[in-house]
């Protein structure tokens, strides 16, 4: 299980108007995360990353095993990386 600290290392808030945090952030950025974007506050999943684009691929969490919604998004629209939940009332 995850300590503390490990989830607090995890959770970082990006400050947009301050590129070191943007850099630091997305070296930290795994597949599997999960994260808030800009303009939603629906909790997603990362699936794929290009790190020379600094663009990720989404998709929902939790997640319907039906549906194969993902789509691309600039690293930069992050805002919160989270601990994943499985409970669906978040």
């Amino acid at each position: 299980m995850f300590g503390f600290s490990t989830l607090m290392i995890h959770s970082k808030l990006l400050d947009n108007n301050n590129e070191n945090n943007n850099l630091i952030f997305s070296e930290n950025l795994y597949k599997g995360a999960c994260v808030k974007i800009k303009n939603s506050n629906k909790t997603f999943q990362v699936i794929g990353l290009n790190r020379g684009k600094e663009i990720c691929w989404v998709r929902e969490w939790p997640f319907a095993c039906n549906s194969k919604k993902t789509f691309a998004l600039e690293i930069s629209q992050i805002t919160l990386q989270i601990f994943c939940s499985n409970n669906s009332s978040e």
